[in-house]
């Protein structure tokens, strides 16, 4: 029997970077919120682990163990004891390294379908104790639902969503790769302050990304993307993570259309909604 699941793309809607750290890393402040689309894993019951890889930029990633899917799924099959396998599909449909999540979704993805496929019963909390060191969005992504972030990421508050869930979102991307190591290292070490606490849209509102900058100034489409989608009239607008994915919410289906339908078309775009 096949199971499937999604990995739902991760947006940023608020990124503030506190400090950087002497172990190399970050600690920042974020607000977390998921669309209901991303990627789509499939898988049923095999002899062994195996993983095969299609989409729209399947081309770009190898079904190997460094992949985050498999690296999942044995260490779920080491820590359970799992004497079975999984055949495993990916289909690639969202960008790669690209801000939204991308191998940390696919990877939490990988792990709430394997929970359901070899009937594991393991809880979200269980299963970011196990694959956390894996990534440091992979908790966030395992939940998949609005959230403050801090520390590296992994710690985790639940945020009430009323004002957040089912609004229309447009992401769109320039298919230019950005380097998240080099946009963390230009970092200038300036905190502007945290993020607000309390409501998550008031708070994403007074937010700001910190990397945004920083990212257009190395990919000049990032700043174009954001200029184009502020014209499209919408109540919100950001980029996700280190880019170069860049995102707009719009109050209704009809206005996020005509702005989709004004994109440039060398550039990539998806319309959804925010769970």
């Amino acid at each position: 029997m096949e199971h499937s699941e999604i990995a739902f793309a991760k947006l940023n809607l608020a990124l503030h970077v506190r400090k950087r750290r002497d172990d190399g890393y970050h600690d920042i402040e974020t607000l977390f919120a998921f669309v209901q689309d991303g990627d789509v894993l499939t898988a049923c019951p095999a002899n062994e682990l195996k993983l095969a890889i299609h989409g729209p930029f399947g081309t770009g990633l190898e079904a190997d163990n460094n992949n985050l899917v498999l690296k999942t799924a044995f260490l779920l099959k080491s820590h359970f004891g799992v004497t079975q396998g999984a055949a495993i599909r990916l289909n690639k449909k969202l960008p790669i390294a690209s801000g939204i999540g991308g191998g940390s979704a696919d990877a939490a993805a990988t792990a709430r379908l394997l929970n359901r496929l070899w009937g594991l019963e393991a809880s979200e909390h269980e299963l970011v104790d196990i694959l956390a060191p894996l990534g440091a969005d992979i908790p966030a992504c395992i939940f998949s639902r609005p959230s403050f972030g801090s520390g590296t990421g992994t710690a985790l508050t639940f945020l009430e969503d009323s004002n957040i869930s089912a609004r229309h979102v447009l992401l769109v991307n320039p298919l230019q790769s950005v380097s998240t190591a080099a946009i963390f290292k230009a970092w200038r070490g300036m905190d502007g302050g945290g993020v607000h606490r309390g409501d998550i849209w008031d708070a994403a509102v007074k937010g700001r990304n910190d990397l945004e900058p920083i990212a257009a100034a190395i990919c000049p489409a990032i700043a174009d993307i954001l200029r184009h989608l502020s014209r499209a009239n919408p109540v919100f607008v950001r980029m996700s993570g280190s880019g170069a994915t860049c995102f707009a919410l719009f109050n209704d289906a009809e206005s996020l259309q005509t702005a989709r339908a004004t994109l440039d078309p060398e550039w990539w775009s998806m319309a959804s909604a925010l769970r």
